[in-house]
């Protein structure tokens, strides 16, 4: 049996996340809590407090899809108990990264914007594509979709995809929408498209054009369980990990 706590029980993921966890035989939720904590909104759950501290020693690993600063804190409470971390949470300051990436020289962490399988084959094509395509005269432009409380943009997703064609073009520059007389396109321009509306859950699409034809990778969320069971799997496998930084790269073995 496997010890979890939830850093931002009350949120979308952490709902999400805890009912991915009763269904799961392996897994015993022994903590909760959020910035609105001191709830008891759960039976047979313990009472959400606004933070971990009363229940960080006997847990095993914990689950943080909370804010940058929510993960601040318990980053700091998972360091002073050498307690392993998933952090899911989005949105961290340059700042804010390097202090996750300092902590995970003294515990394990597994630190990454999305937790599904479908979007981390995603970022595998999108390697596969942007090096086969770099020198080939293609344009491409990300295009997200999020629904309307989503307070990050670009989302992490898109940020992790930029990121990947970063590394394979460095010349690229990242153009955040477009309005006005804006000329043609350079070429190293790609564009990042932002949409925030509805109760959509999370659309990511990468478009490979040139003249004559267009490549489109798409991913589309209908269910947050992708994420919290790929949470979930990521706990269940950092749990004994040695120190150190991991990827959804490491625990799916992709």
């Amino acid at each position: 049996m496997i010890n979890i706590s939830i850093n931002g029980a009350l949120g979308k993921m952490g709902r999400t996340i805890i009912d991915v966890c009763l269904q799961d035989k392996q897994i015993s939720i022994i903590g909760l809590a959020d910035i609105q904590g001191q709830k008891k909104v759960y039976d047979n759950l313990p009472q959400v407090e606004t933070t971990l501290e009363k229940y960080i020693v006997s847990t095993d690993v914990v689950i943080d899809f909370s804010s940058p600063e929510g993960t601040q804190q318990v980053l700091n409470l998972c360091l002073q108990n050498k307690k392993p971390i998933v952090v899911g949470t989005t949105g961290h300051s340059e700042e804010q990264l390097n202090n996750i990436k300092k902590a995970s020289k003294k515990i394990p962490i597994v630190l990454y914007p999305n937790m599904s399988l479908g979007v981390n084959i995603i970022f595998k094509l999108v390697e596969f594509l942007t090096n086969i395509l770099k020198d080939k005269n293609y344009d491409i432009e990300i295009i997200e979709a999020h629904h309307n409380k989503k307070k990050d943009a670009p989302s992490g997703t898109a940020k992790k995809i930029m990121e990947i064609i970063k590394n394979i073009k460095p010349q690229t520059e990242f153009v955040y929408g477009r309005n006005g007389i804006i000329g043609e396109r350079k070429n190293n321009e790609v564009g990042v498209n932002v949409i925030r509306c509805g109760d959509i859950v999370g659309e990511h699409t990468i478009i490979y054009s040139t003249y004559g034809e267009r490549i489109e990778l798409k991913h589309i969320a209908t269910s947050r369980e992708t994420f919290a069971k790929g949470a979930v799997f990521a706990a269940k496998w950092v749990k004994d990990k040695p120190v150190g930084l991991y990827s959804m790269f490491d625990v799916l073995q992709i």
